[in-house]
């Protein structure tokens, strides 16, 4: 049973096709879409329009498949599965075609789905085309299922939101960006005249249940829950002079906005072209030390009168952190939880680490400061020649996290060789800076975070593939093993080194988890 929620009159062939593209925004693995209507009434154009967005590719060849009633492709995304019943001979025969199989692994878009006699799954997606008074033009009715009425909901006020941004003709190309791990999802804009925006599709993300002390990971953690925080640290890191997405359009409380689009340069895919690795992470550096020159602030005002309070790291975000490594990788590698002895152990070690890492003068952490959030404009003098993403979830703290962010990429080789030449040149630059500045003691803080980052990475990578199904990041598990190897060399990191060396020893730090 579906309800309609949604109509679309009097849409040109071009509007049926910018239909497409917010369709394909909107449809994730397990969908399915119906497609209702007479015999030429659009339902095979707004298909194959639809698999072209999917697939992230216009000139794709999609064959009709009227006489094999099922085709299949490939995409970045997921499988998609395009079935066209109208010669289906019994009703029986979508058994045959796979239809179950087909939602396990991606969307199953289905012509003429009142042929499959009650086989066509109830939780569905609808668009009914019917002819409207133009020949040329199509009446589009939206239906759902009432427990996908939320995302149709979504859907609605994303195209409400660019309609009002100026940004939601049929003109304008709409693509899926493939993002970060996080539920955050993107989307890039391109208007006739070649200007370019990006969509932050940031809803309010509900807390989690609580863990410790009443308060869920997320609160612990320090992490955004709304697209607030995004915005109060991109105004002020904009107003310093630093390249942050220059914000377009706002709707704080859908949690959606319309920013500036810095292009593709992406330093990691840039290094994986061919392009130098050392003046790329040079310029990162620069980068950084203009980010940590000027002072966050404590409080920061926001469009709709609300205040946004920057969190300050504590040592309840960093340790429970670490303990992703506890929860996650150790009991995928060794096929039981951490004993309680080798907990405690390992709490009491990182608890005195970090309440020296902590005594060290605060600045901005922006938390995600490497490789897939850095972007190289050149045609931009330093250090704006380097656009900043993703620093949501920034708090005030240790200076060291953010460099050994960038220096210790999760995603790309760092080289130690080039890791120490920019560590040096960093030191050097702060040092220049701030005649207080201690060296010595912001090496020791740089081996403790970089120990503390790749030990959450190696949890949190391991939580991506059990929880979600994300394995491709287990390819990265042996470069985290590098960085973390070498920040347990410090001398005042020994009796932690120990530790992992007993419970979680070289001979296991290859092996291939249980997932």
């Amino acid at each position: 049973m579906t309800q309609t929620v949604y109509s679309f009159p009097h849409l040109t062939e071009s509007d049926v096709a910018r239909l497409a593209q917010e369709m394909a925004f909107l449809l994730q693995p397990g969908d399915t879409l119906a497609l209702e209507g007479d015999l030429g009434a659009g339902k095979s154009t707004f298909a194959r329009a639809l698999i072209r967005a999917i697939a992230g590719n216009p000139d794709l060849e999609i064959p009709s498949p009227t006489f094999t009633l099922v085709q299949s492709y490939e995409t970045p995304r997921f499988e998609i599965a395009h079935f066209d019943l109208y010669r289906l001979g019994d009703a029986s025969e979508i058994d045959e075609l796979g239809l179950d199989a087909a939602l396990a692994r991606g969307v199953a878009i289905v012509e003429w789905p009142s042929r499959g006699d009650g086989r066509i799954p109830a939780d569905r997606l609808t668009l009914r085309f019917d002819e409207a008074a133009s020949f040329d033009r199509r009446n589009v009715m939206l239906g759902s299922a009432s427990d996908l009425a939320t995302r149709v909901e979504r859907f609605a006020a994303i195209r409400s939101f660019l309609q009002r941004a100026g940004w939601g003709d049929a003109a304008t190309a709409f693509s899926y960006l493939q993002g970060d791990a996080s539920p955050r999802r993107y989307a890039r804009l391109v208007k006739a005249d070649g200007t370019r925006a990006i969509l932050m599709d940031s809803p309010q993300r509900p807390d989690g249940p609580p863990i410790r002390d009443g308060k869920s990971y997320s609160a612990i953690a320090h992490l955004a829950e709304s697209v607030k925080a995004f915005v109060a640290i991109d105004r002020t890191l904009e107003a310093c002079g630093l390249s942050v997405p220059h914000i377009l359009a706002e709707d704080l409380s859908e949690g959606l906005l319309l920013i500036e689009d810095f292009g593709d340069e992406v330093f990691g895919s840039e290094v994986k072209k061919g392009r130098d690795q050392a003046t790329l992470w040079q310029r990162g550096v620069d980068a950084l030390v203009a980010v940590q020159s000027t002072p966050p602030p404590p409080s920061i005002p926001l469009s709709d009168g609300s205040q946004f309070e920057l969190p300050v790291a504590d040592e309840g975000v960093l340790q429970i952190e670490t303990e992703l490594l506890l929860d996650w990788y150790w009991p995928a590698l060794r096929g039981h939880p951490a004993p309680k002895t080798a907990r405690d152990d390992f709490t009491a070690h990182w608890k005195a680490i970090l309440d020296r890492v902590l005594a060290q003068p605060k600045t901005w952490l922006l938390r995600d400061f490497h490789s897939p959030n850095l972007i190289a404009l050149d045609d931009r003098p330093r250090p704006r020649d380097v656009g900043i993403i993703d620093f949501q979830d920034a708090m005030i703290g240790p200076a060291a996290y953010d460099l050994v962010s960038l220096l210790q990429d999760a995603r790309v080789d760092v080289p130690e060789g080039l890791e120490k030449q920019l560590l040096a040149r960093y030191i050097a630059a702060m040092s220049a800076r701030n005649p207080a500045f201690d060296g010595k003691e912001f090496s020791f803080a740089y081996a403790a975070l970089g120990a503390q980052r790749n030990t959450k990475i190696l949890g949190i990578f391991a939580r991506l593939a059990i929880r979600d199904g994300k394995r491709q990041y287990l390819a990265h598990l042996p470069r985290i093993w590098g960085y973390l190897e070498r920040d347990l060399q410090h001398e005042d990191l020994s009796a932690l080194k120990a530790w992992y060396d007993e419970n979680l020893p070289r001979s296991l730090r290859g092996e291939a988890l249980n997932i």
